[in-house]
């Protein structure tokens, strides 16, 4: 919402804010652009009939009484993603969907498009190298390419994020159980991405990756006709000295600076949408080489001749499986130490845990953290370490609940030769991995 804010304010609009909590980076970056609210909480008084919107976000609860005087005013509301749509009625609108790898590929995508000097808007969901914020909006960009969450728009509107776009160009990137507090099912899950596919405009393009049997399914049984449908497969490629070697359909070598299957897969679902895009395959890889990621997507917190740490999103079962065998492949002479922190609804469901089931195993050491506190905050049932030991099911696992004993068990460990990856889409009750002085 932050982002957004200072976009919105980069188009010349007046803009203002409440929120109970401002945290860092937040509260940094609205300073700067002169948005910061005086004081935190609500303030009814900044809701008033000279508005030509409010935009609420998913913080803001249906009795939030800013949201309760707006309705009472009849002003336009919008959720994040329909004011996305709203500013890009008139664009070429690309999403990027899929249980994991969007925030990776969108932002492959507007590295290319950047590279190339091409105009264009977009919302990603993590900081981008070589932007300024996770969000832009203009009048003259003719393209708009947008990260597509399945989470709910707004306390006002269930409706998943991505359905709300309506893209030109759709991608689906793979599916996998998630955000059960949301669909309690699988099935409900996966419908939702099946009506994603519905919502593409008529003459579109929808992408998709071959290899996932849940995706094959979906689109075997989609039954329109006004689009055009294209599998993409994982990007030829092979490793030397350590290092990702792309080959072209020209076959010519493009060094990376990412690695791993799930990054492959990205790279060739970023290849497909620059396509339909007209970008030639030439500016493309030209582009690609230079890509250095997306925050908290395998990033480098420090490195040695003998010891690489990196610091990763991954917190869902498909996400956690991917990064681990990443590494591991990439660093084969190496020891793992992967350290994940369990921190959403889902992951910190116990009828959930069992998803994880060997997602662990290609790890040498595997280090489960979780915090009996976000538990009850989330107004979950506790369980105990060993209902976790016995969920990922491999004996290379040690859970811990206290995370002070975690970074102790990491800082008197003897990295030399070793990886360590650490996991989380929450910060581990407090510790601040990337400001700390590693010694490798």
């Amino acid at each position: 919402m932050h982002n957004l804010a200072i976009a919105l304010k980069g188009k010349g609009y007046e803009v203002s804010g409440s929120d109970d909590e401002i945290f860092e980076p937040s509260r940094s970056r609205l300073m700067q652009h002169g948005l910061l609210p005086s004081a935190t909480g609500w303030d009814v008084g900044k809701i008033h009939e000279g508005l030509d919107a409010v935009i609420v976000g998913m913080h803001a609860r249906a009795d939030n009484p800013e949201l309760l005087k707006a309705r009472q005013l009849n002003l336009k509301i919008y959720s994040y993603p329909e004011y996305l749509y709203a500013q890009s009625k008139d664009k070429q609108r690309v999403a990027v969907a899929g249980s994991h790898g969007k925030t990776t590929v969108t932002a492959m995508v507007m590295h290319v498009l950047r590279f190339n000097g091409i105009d264009f808007d977009y919302m990603a969901g993590a900081q981008v190298e070589g932007f300024d914020t996770m969000v832009r909006l203009s009048d003259d960009a003719k393209i708009a390419v947008f990260e597509g969450d399945e989470y709910p728009s707004s306390t006002l509107d269930p409706r998943p994020k991505f359905h709300l776009y309506h893209p030109h160009i759709a991608l689906i990137t793979g599916i996998a159980w998630d955000h059960i507090n949301v669909f309690p099912t699988f099935d409900t899950y996966v419908e939702q991405f099946r009506l994603f596919t519905e919502l593409i405009e008529p003459g579109g393009k929808l992408l998709y990756y071959a290899d996932d049997p849940v995706l094959e399914c979906i689109i075997k049984n989609t039954d329109r006709k006004d689009i055009r449908k294209h599998a993409y497969f994982e990007h030829l490629h092979y490793i030397r000295d350590g290092k990702t070697i792309l080959v072209t359909e020209q076959n010519e070598s493009v060094e990376v600076p990412f690695f791993g299957c799930h990054n492959m897969q990205n790279v060739s679902a970023a290849l497909q949408i620059c396509r339909e895009l007209e970008i030639t395959d030439r500016q493309f890889y030209e582009a690609i080489g230079s890509f250095r990621g997306a925050a908290r997507r395998l990033q480098t917190l420090a490195q040695s001749k003998h010891t690489h740490i990196f610091l990763d999103f991954a917190h869902s079962p498909s996400k956690v499986l991917a990064t681990v065998n990443a590494v591991k492949h990439q660093y084969p002479s190496r020891m793992l130490v992967a350290c994940l922190e369990l921190h959403t609804f889902s992951s910190l469901s116990e009828n959930f845990l069992g998803q994880y089931s060997g997602t662990m195993s290609g790890a040498d050491i595997a280090l489960i953290y979780y915090n009996p506190e976000t538990i009850q905050h989330k107004k979950l049932a506790f369980f105990k370490p060993e209902v976790v030991y016995r969920a990922f099911g491999t004996s290379n696992v040690e859970v811990f609940t206290d995370s002070e004993l975690l970074l102790q068990k990491i800082k008197t460990m003897d990295l030399h030769d070793k990886n360590l990856l650490i996991m989380t889409s929450g910060n581990f009750n407090g510790i601040e991995f990337a400001k700390m002085d590693w010694i490798t």
